[in-house]
């Protein structure tokens, strides 16, 4: 799943659906006292695979990466306290044993983030200011010329709130920046995030240090906007930012997976486990209690709850069916907690890819175009796909008619009564072929990918693919494993995944919808929608973000973007053995919110 960050909003693909992925995800001390070690080895069983030492990149970006990454191997200012979604109240925590953040003055929104004396990387090397001007540099989107001809860093966040900031002002101790907002921004808080060491992306970009790349950066900070080529050498940073931390092994260079938070990679089995023990350069609150910490990927349900049973695992978040539950019910010795999480299942339309909704396919005829979206998504068996995946697990599930909100938030019966979502309300064969016909359009391939291994993306793809085809559609079937990692690059025209949302902010609706949001996967353009989110990041008032959220959903109704399928329903099960994970929590962060806190007994 890919995930919806809570920092610059960046949501993140999960477990077999793509999540909103998130700022906040970055390992932040406890404000409670950190208990002394007790040793042992935990085993969490996870759906799937690693694949990055960067979850910050459209690539990278999935729970695992996130979860296994960024919480234990990275320190931050903050993190979000998964225990706070049990009240209804998600809070943002600040983490002082890393450093602290300050708003100097409200207007204009000045901010100052000093990273504490003493605080380094596994290295040894401090994280200091340069390590804040590189994510800084990353999040904001600052360097990609304002025409869209320069772009350098993948970034799967959003960029609209540090894009509000100037080039930051460094402090004299070398340890802190200052922020000056243009307009106050809604996610202030939570907009930046953790990054990789710049020591390692400059040396890897040929650059002699990280004081070098800092040097680069305010170098180009007045001209990147208005470049019409590329810099060489921030080109060189870029490249090696965007994809030299990806890896589905331990890499050689043990630069390319250094920490600062409380544990730290020590080994990567391809597919199968990554092994994570204590950062002994670790000086922080949220010091690490066990010897060490062994993800494993099962992607398979049925698998997960025996392993769980034969005592191979003690902690399981595996992929909820009635099954599941079943399974779990037979198993003395653990603690299952469930609940709706804060994710959604979709299909999304590619707009951009010469395919069968593109209006570059028609010679520019957006109406045509449109008409054969609409067609498509008239099929589309979402009450079968709901009955068959969501209803045994939650006999009271609806079909999801948002694509911004869920069920339980105030805003969503209003919004879906006014956004168009009843025009998809029931299957309706005759009504898409009536529309292909008045596009002129016959049999139109429709390639729908899909993550292969998990169950439940299967279940949907089997039933759209029967749906569609009676309408006269010819589906090919995309599946694959590696899923994820092909969204955006124009080989589909379908795709079925989900987002996770980190459950605090508002940046994840630019992130996926806007015309340049990270999460942008298929080239949905309005700029209308446009326009609105960008009202949205620099609205403060919290009833006000829900109107201009709410005045979003219609247009992506009648853009015909795709649609939303179901609320997902989580599950996890926790060895009795294992103390520290004591609640259920929704967001994307799921049982690593507080790894910190993780201890066993013998």
């Amino acid at each position: 799943m890919k995930i919806r960050r809570i920092g610059a909003g960046l949501a993140v693909l999960a477990a077999g659906a793509l999540a909103l992925s998130a700022c906040s995800n970055q390992p932040a001390a406890s404000s409670s006292e950190s208990a002394a070690a007790s040793g042992g080895t935990l085993t969490v069983a996870e759906t799937n695979s690693f694949s990055s030492f960067n979850p910050n990149t459209s690539n990278g970006n999935t729970d695992i990466n996130a979860k296994v990454i960024t919480y234990p191997t990275r320190a931050w200012f903050n993190y979000t306290d998964g225990s706070s979604f049990a009240a209804g109240d998600p809070k943002v925590t600040k983490d002082e044993s890393f450093g602290t953040y300050e708003v100097v003055t409200e207007d204009p929104l000045v901010v100052k983030y000093t990273v504490n004396e003493g605080v380094t990387w596994s290295d040894g090397e401090p994280v200091d200011a340069n390590d804040l001007v590189l994510a800084w540099a990353v999040d904001s989107g600052h360097y990609n010329s304002t025409d869209g001809s320069v772009t350098y860093f993948d970034y799967a966040g959003d960029t609209g709130t540090l894009g509000l900031t100037a080039f930051p002002e460094i402090g004299d101790d070398g340890r802190s920046i200052t922020l000056t907002y243009s307009t106050p921004a809604a996610d202030w808080e939570i907009a930046f995030t953790a990054d990789a060491p710049a020591h390692v992306v400059a040396k890897n970009a040929g650059l002699a240090d990280a004081q070098a790349l800092t040097d680069l950066f305010t170098k180009l900070a007045d001209t990147a906007p208005t470049a019409t080529t590329p810099d060489t050498e921030l080109q060189a940073v870029a490249d090696f930012w965007n994809t030299g931390y990806d890896s589905t092994t331990l890499p050689s260079d043990s630069d390319l997976y250094l920490s600062s938070g409380p544990y730290i990679v020590s080994e990567v089995v391809e597919n199968e486990s990554v092994t994570l023990v204590p950062n002994p350069k670790y000086t922080g609150d949220l010091t690490a209690k066990l010897d060490s910490i062994i993800m494993r990927t099962i992607p398979d349900a049925t698998a997960a709850v025996q392993a769980l049973k034969n005592g191979e695992v003690d902690v399981i978040s595996p992929q909820a069916s009635a099954d599941t539950l079943t399974a779990l019910d037979a198993v003395t010795g653990v603690t299952v907690h469930e609940g709706d999480q804060l994710a959604y299942d979709h299909v999304d339309l590619t707009f951009s890819n010469a395919g069968p909704f593109d209006p570059a396919t028609y010679g520019g005829d957006a109406d045509k175009a449109l008409k054969v979206r609409e067609a498509f998504l008239k099929t589309i068996p979402r009450q079968a796909i709901l009955d068959a995946i969501i209803t045994p697990l939650k006999s009271d599930a609806e079909v999801l008619n948002s694509q911004i909100f869920v069920p339980a938030q105030a805003s969503y019966a209003d919004t879906v009564a006014k956004n168009g979502s009843d025009a998809y309300g029931d299957v309706d064969i005759e009504g898409a072929k009536a529309l292909l016909a008045e596009a002129g359009v016959t049999n139109p391939t429709v390639r729908i990918l899909y993550n292969i291994n998990n169950p439940n993306r299967v279940n949907a793809y089997t039933l759209i693919a029967k749906s569609a085809s009676d309408a006269g559609f010819t589906i090919v079937d995309n599946g694959d494993a590696a899923w994820g990692s092909r969204l955006g690059d124009g080989s589909y025209d379908a795709s079925i995944f989900g987002w996770v949302n980190p459950g605090v902010g508002v940046s994840g609706t630019p992130q996926i919808f806007s015309t340049t949001g990270g999460g942008n996967y298929n080239g949905y353009s309005n700029e209308k929608v446009d326009a609105l989110t960008d009202e949205l990041v620099v609205t403060l008032d919290k009833d006000k973000q829900a109107e201009l959220q709410s005045e979003v959903d219609p247009y992506l109704f009648a853009d015909a973007y795709g649609l939303p399928l179901f609320q997902s329903v989580g599950v996890d099960a926790v060895s009795d053995r294992v103390s520290g994970i004591d609640v259920y929590n929704p967001s994307q962060s799921g049982v690593w919110w507080n790894v910190w806190e993780w201890s066993v007994s013998s």
